[in-house]
């Protein structure tokens, strides 16, 4: 089934605030937790639902990665639920619990750190078929942040560690009351990491990373097919104050051919012939994708239409295990002008094949003459 786009799941726009987005979220979550739908699996669907796209949109960085790439921007080879692979939600959405409703609503915990992990890229890569067919390498240049190679990704000044936080005094949250209510919130100065750079790296102005232009060599497995994503783990952006770089995904983009068409690992070729040789039989050589050269027998009396396998010559499992077969599709020409010779030739054949009466022509003319009758 697929995924719901994060925008219509809370039902704002992308325009909407991040204060919009959070009271949207609010309304959803009291709504559908699974504390107040007890066994209630299509309220917990929802409840997990709204808690992803919030999750995504509430984070600025993961927002823009969203509005750029959709989906897409979030999944990897884990696969699982809508890219997420194996989310706790449990655990992680219990976060935005407790900047909502304070600890013990849905198990909260009594402090958190943020997720330091860099954000994954997409890159578009367009290949030949012929490519595809032998693999190849290749030098792809993009922009992402790394690792500070003064301060070596903390984001502290060489010499100098981090404090723990003065106003949550280490523990990444505040408490404040509202009434009778106790509200715990993400602390608005460390941002939830419950320490602070008090001595910030000149080069990277305490973020740990600094933008750069990366240039890297990219292996192209033989046998890819159009749409093929190839994960190059910790390729991506630089993560925070020493957080792990994210993922680089390669999507790949194999152009259409002017030969062949493809489905799967099996290639399929179109072959014109005259009526005489279809007719008559004969021998042919048709290209194939690693540039030789294949012959065909023609039997005499092929039908337009007749498809000839020549196993092997198609393209490579990309896991291996051989190649697929190339399917050659004879497709008899009729002549659009002919000279007198010609025409005094085939009346004279006409005349012949009405004497011998073609039986499968005749067979159809009885069909059509009994289908008139009745």
């Amino acid at each position: 089934m697929a995924k719901r786009d994060y925008y219509d799941v809370l039902g704002v726009s992308k325009s909407s605030s991040a204060d919009q987005i959070k009271t949207a979220y609010r309304k959803l979550a009291v709504k559908y937790h699974p504390d107040k739908n007890k066994n209630d699996k299509a309220a917990e669907e929802k409840f997990k639902e709204a808690s992803e796209a919030y999750h995504v949109l509430s984070n600025s960085e993961r927002k823009q990665n969203y509005d750029n790439f959709g989906h897409a921007a979030f999944e990897n080879a884990g696969g699982g639920r809508g890219g997420f692979g194996n989310f706790d939600f449990s655990s992680s959405f219990s976060d935005i619990f407790e900047d909502f409703f304070g600890e013990g609503f849905g198990g909260g915990r009594r402090s958190r750190k943020s997720n330091n992990r860099g954000s994954d890229l997409r890159y578009d890569l367009s290949i030949s078929l012929e490519e595809a067919y032998t693999g190849k390498k290749q030098d792809i240049k993009f922009s992402a942040s790394e690792k500070c190679d003064i301060c070596k990704g903390s984001g502290s000044k060489p010499g100098h560690n981090t404090s723990s936080c003065s106003m949550c005094g280490g523990h990444g949250q505040v408490r404040s009351s509202q009434g009778f209510f106790t509200v715990q919130q993400t602390c608005p100065q460390c941002g939830g990491e419950g320490e602070q750079i008090t001595n910030p790296c000149i080069s990277c102005n305490g973020q740990g990373k600094k933008q750069s232009s990366k240039r890297i060599s990219v292996t192209i497995p033989k046998g890819v097919d159009d749409g093929t994503r190839i994960r190059l783990a910790g390729k991506g952006e630089a993560g925070s104050r020493s957080g792990s770089n994210g993922d680089l995904y390669l999507f790949i983009n194999v152009y259409a051919h002017d030969l062949f068409k493809r489905s799967d690992e099996n290639l399929f070729f179109e072959c014109p012939v005259s009526i005489a040789d279809a007719a008559l039989g004969t021998s042919i050589e048709i290209p194939t994708i690693d540039g030789g050269k294949a012959k065909i027998k023609i039997p005499a009396g092929t039908q337009s239409g007749k498809q000839f396998r020549l196993k092997g010559k198609g393209m490579p499992y990309m896991r291996g295990g051989g190649d697929g077969d190339l399917y050659v599709q004879v497709n008899t020409e009729v002549p659009i002008s002919l000279n007198r010779e010609q025409k005094e030739l085939l009346e004279k054949f006409r005349e012949i094949e009405n004497e011998k009466s073609n039986p499968s022509i005749k067979k159809f003319f009885q069909k059509a003459k009994s289908f008139w009758k009745n």
